[in-house]
């Protein structure tokens, strides 16, 4: 059996924020349950995942306690970085990895959100052609940005596949059009649906 035809059980995040592959997510955790993977995460060096919630809460005794409805394409977290802030909050950086699909979800006793996932192949790199130098200017001046480059972005100004996922990461648009970005199957589709929504933004 290939490792796309199996499934993992990995701890999910739900968020209101979509993380792409090779994307950087800052996140401030408060929450016991959460607090609780990230140690586990580090400890016993394994990722978590990162959803976005369609609808219900982030936070555990909301919405009376239901958990969130999450779409069903997210992706795998990497913990690089982590600090304890002097407010007890922990803070944390993670990197975007591998696409999922979720198949199933249950909740453990503490609320954290487990899902039966199946990895999803990668998706071609592919090169850029002239119809997306626009596309390709604007991620260049998002990158001057001061709050952009802090988070230090990795991305191919050469790959199709690094741009299309860098300029859904990082253009100011609603997550559920994020989430529709995430879920296309290679960058020439990404880059064409980035085209259309930029284009809107200048009608």
């Amino acid at each position: 059996m290939s490792e796309l035809d199996q499934l993992n059980e990995i701890p999910l995040f739900p968020l209101r924020a979509v993380l792409f592959p090779d994307g950087v997510l800052p996140l401030r955790i408060f929450e016991p349950r959460y607090i609780d993977m990230v140690r586990r995460c580090m400890r016993d060096e394994v990722n978590f995942g990162v959803v976005l919630i369609r609808d219900g809460s982030e936070v555990a005794g909301q919405d009376n306690a239901v958990p969130p409805n999450v779409f069903r394409v997210g992706t795998e977290a990497k913990i690089v970085d982590f600090n304890q802030a002097d407010n007890g909050l922990l803070g944390i950086v993670a990197r975007g990895g591998r696409k999922f699909q979720v198949e199933e979800t249950y909740q453990q006793n503490d609320e954290l959100l487990i899902g039966r996932v199946r990895f999803m192949g990668s998706e071609t790199v592919g090169s850029l052609g002239e119809e997306h130098a626009a596309l390709l200017q604007i991620l260049k001046d998002l990158l001057q940005h001061p709050l952009i480059q802090q988070l230090n972005p990795s991305v191919d100004l050469e790959q199709a596949l690094s741009v299309s996922n860098r300029l859904a990461e990082l253009l100011p648009i609603e997550p559920e059009i994020k989430q529709t970005l995430l879920q296309m199957s290679g960058p020439n589709e990404r880059l064409t649906e980035l085209k259309r929504i930029v284009g809107k933004f200048r009608e």
